[in-house]
């Protein structure tokens, strides 16, 4: 196989269905030990980082927004919950902006949260060139190494297609090794839906409304190559444009601005 099909291949989807499975998840009745219900006149500082590090460089994998700090077009709280939105438009006058032609939002929480029961509840956008996230990283070391966990990706191009992965340094999708899998949900752009990880020490499931539909096991040899889910990671929200996978069947003006609702983020940790 040549090195530039081998590449596409590996672009055509950072996501995977090797690891699916249809099993119960149970939401914890006790008080979640961290949450986010939205229910202030803005986002929650204390909570909330907004990244915009790689505005002026560029950011990962091609995608083509450039993320506002606590800009209310792109991030605010109406009507009890949390709106991420894009937008077609340039930034020309702010000092980070690296000639995007689209503005959105990426909020990371504060604190670094581990083993546990997590539930976003959310409503996602859609239209082709379009690429919201509910996701995992421990931000600042490097990928892959340190593990990314993927609750929730869809593309614009495939609405209603809903992705969970893993990305680790032995199981990414740079070698076409990613660890995934993918569930079909007609209503995710017009209905709230509960996103879910039950992250443990021995695996992770992932899934949506109380069924997991992908799972993985630390049963792979490589220690931490294959298994660094072993210490807390920041939780991301996000929508972003374009990208090698977002923006793979381009980008449909005429759609924006496009906007992910999140209801609420829950919380509760889990045993060590």
């Amino acid at each position: 196989m040549s090195v530039t099909v081998l590449m596409a291949l590996q672009t055509a989807t950072l996501g995977a269905t090797n690891y699916k499975v249809d099993v119960p998840m149970t939401v914890p009745t006790a008080t979640p030990s961290f949450a986010d219900e939205f229910e202030g006149k803005k986002v929650d500082r204390t909570k909330w980082l907004f990244d915009t590090h790689r505005n002026k460089a560029g950011w990962h994998n091609n995608e083509r927004q450039y993320y506002a700090d606590e800009r209310r077009n792109n991030a605010r709280i109406e009507q009890g919950a949390l709106v991420i939105e894009a937008r077609k438009e340039q930034r020309r006058a702010a000092p980070d902006w690296g000639g995007q032609a689209y503005t959105s939002a990426k909020l990371v929480t504060r604190e670094r949260l581990g083993y546990g029961f997590y539930e976003i509840r959310a409503k996602l956008p859609c239209g082709r060139g379009i690429w919201p996230a509910i996701w995992m990283l421990p931000t600042g070391e490097k990928w892959p190494d340190a593990g990314e966990i993927d609750i929730m990706e869809m593309v614009g191009f495939d609405p209603g297609t809903i992705h969970a992965t893993l990305h680790t340094g032995a199981f990414n999708h740079a070698k076409g090794t990613q660890r995934g899998a993918q569930v079909k949900l007609p209503s995710a752009c017009t209905t709230f839906h509960n996103y879910q990880l039950d992250w443990r020490p021995d695996s992770i499931t992932i899934g949506i409304d109380g069924r997991g539909h992908m799972l993985v096991k630390n049963d792979q040899p490589g220690g931490a190559q294959a298994w660094p889910f072993t210490k807390p990671f920041e939780l991301i929200l996000n929508v972003a444009v374009g990208g090698d996978w977002g923006g793979q069947k381009g980008i449909d003006d005429a759609n924006f601005p496009q906007t992910m609702q999140v209801d609420y983020v829950r919380y509760w940790k889990g045993m060590e």
